[in-house]
């Protein structure tokens, strides 16, 4: 069954507005769902940690029932494998101090030039605080992959962690993230995976894939700003947290420092409900296929949605990916081959001949048109494609409440662009 878009629209109130949202990597809009479970929160259940009365009670089951739902959608083992933060940035500053507290000077570990900087800036200043040598694998500046041999080289010196993202916030790359992990942990490579842009477009399973760390941040997936962090039992365990005394010894928490966010919490557990509502509407051709691979309940839903999801999205990228093509003057960077889009997420990121990236961006946005420019905090990328100084790249992501429409309407635009370049 294809997504009935006027339905799923329907789930997002913000739509409702003479606006195309193409900003999706940056930051998506927030389902109903998501925005109800915040409201309820703070109005029924607004309350501190583990207290004796009704509102802290109610408050604590619904960030267990939380925990229990990211452990379905990551399809972790159990819920205390999964670790509440205010972002994917601010949890791996965290946790890559625990990490590296147990490297000794000389070890070496692996990042790559493809990566957001939050999985790259926080590796290289916990090796400078042990001594410790970091290496960098590459990337393609033609069409945007993972240089896979240079990993090999990399990993045939048995680095102690390799951190890698699942897909490119920049150039859409999908990475083969299983294939990596095997030849890390075949090398006894610990890795910690980036899933912040893979997350709203497609199915994770990290048991299957065998990843040591996994985070991904809610506002990318439909929710507030929260980040969500996968830990295998056995290192969460016996990795040192930095806390405060009184916090306690035992998993999650013993990495969820301080206060949390609770209504943000809550509204994680409301973009889940969403994917579980998306798979019971939609995903009905990708049940019997996933359950006869072991999934059921909660997590079969939320697989059989991104599945759903994905199929949508490989025709919203080819339509983009058509539309930009069609430009004259423009130069699309990464993956640009139609016959290799399960590659890639629909994120796109080009320049309009001579026409600054922010300059372009303003003309959208006068169109009613919400793009990013600039690096997006993937500036090892910028920098190997030799455009951080010029202002970076104008960048396009679509999700699956956009339209094939609102990608008949970019493509005008830009062609009055360019022809006014």
């Amino acid at each position: 069954m294809t997504l009935d878009l006027s339905a799923i629209r329907s789930q997002f109130p913000s739509l409702n507005r003479p606006a195309i949202f193409f900003d999706n990597p940056g930051g998506t809009q927030i389902a109903k769902q998501s925005l109800d479970r915040i409201n309820k929160y703070l109005l029924e259940s607004n309350a501190n940690h583990e207290g004796a009365f009704a509102t802290s009670v109610a408050s604590d089951a619904i960030l267990d029932e939380a925990h229990r739902a990211m452990a379905d959608f990551y399809n972790a083992s159990s819920p205390e494998e999964i670790v509440f933060g205010n972002n994917m940035t601010t949890l791996t500053l965290h946790i890559s101090r625990s990490i590296a507290h147990e490297w000794k000077q000389g070890d070496e570990i692996v990042v790559t030039r493809l990566d957001h900087d939050a999985n790259v800036t926080p590796w290289i200043l916990a090796a400078q605080d042990r001594g410790v040598k970091v290496s960098w694998v590459d990337f393609d500046v033609e069409d945007g992959t993972l240089k896979l041999d240079n990993l090999q080289k990399a990993l045939e010196r048995k680095p102690r962690l390799l951190a890698v993202g699942y897909a490119s916030n920049s150039l859409g790359t999908i990475n083969p993230i299983s294939r990596i992990i095997k030849l890390a942990h075949d090398a006894g490579t610990m890795v910690y995976v980036d899933a912040v842009q893979y997350a709203p477009h497609g199915p994770i399973d990290v048991q299957r894939l065998d990843c040591d760390f996994l985070v991904s941040s809610s506002y990318k997936f439909f929710g507030p700003h929260c980040g969500i962090l996968y830990g295998k039992r056995e290192h969460l365990e016996k990795l040192f947290a930095y806390k405060v005394r009184p916090a306690t010894h035992e998993l999650p928490g013993k990495f969820e420092t301080g206060t949390q966010n609770h209504e943000g919490i809550a509204g994680v557990l409301g973009a889940i409900e969403y994917f579980e509502w998306v798979g019971k509407k939609f995903g009905s051709e990708h049940l019997e296929a996933l359950s006869e691979d072991g999934y059921s309940g909660r997590p079969l839903d939320l697989k059989t949605a991104m599945l759903s999801i994905r199929a949508y999205e490989y025709e919203l990228s080819r339509a983009l990916l058509s539309a930009l093509q069609a430009v004259p003057g423009i130069t699309i960077f990464g993956l640009t081959d139609s016959r290799r889009l399960e590659e890639r997420v629909a994120t796109y990121s080009f320049r309009i001949k001579n026409l600054s990236p922010r300059k372009a961006a303003e003309q959208l946005a006068k169109q009613g048109i919400y793009v990013w420019d600039g690096n997006y905090y993937a500036i090892n990328v910028t920098e190997r494609l030799g455009l951080e100084d010029s202002g970076g790249m104008v960048r396009v992501g679509a999700a699956h409440y956009n339209t094939l429409e609102e990608v008949g309407r970019l493509k005008e635009a830009l062609m009055k662009i360019s022809s006014a370049a």
